[in-house]
């Protein structure tokens, strides 16, 4: 398991630790194709910090449904991440979590 993260996300944020990746991918033929052509594919991570969820029109905390050690599948942000430590990590909304693997 990470290392505790010293930030805490604010609303329904939820900070991410990729899995390493798997780079670039060489076709038989010798044509390499960059990480950045398969922008749809999904990046599994490790939850590691959650926010304490939004609130509705009432005013009513609603939590994150997520906790820290969760394992996720996510679709690659447009935001580049953060880097702590050495360490990347991606701030995320709750909503932009696809999947939890159990």
């Amino acid at each position: 398991m990470a290392k505790k993260l010293s930030l805490k996300p604010l609303g329904d944020r939820v900070i991410v630790r990729p899995f390493e990746k798997e780079g670039e991918k060489k076709l038989a033929s010798g044509i390499i194709i960059p990480e950045t052509v398969d922008k749809e594919k999904l990046l599994k991570g490790e939850v590691v910090n959650v926010g304490p969820g939004s609130r509705n029109s009432a005013g009513e905390r609603i939590p994150v449904s997520l906790k820290s050690g969760d394992t996720v599948f996510f679709k690659k942000p447009w935001d580049e991440p953060i880097k702590v430590d050495g360490v990347e990590y991606y701030v995320l909304p709750e909503a932009d979590i696809i999947l939890i693997e159990n």
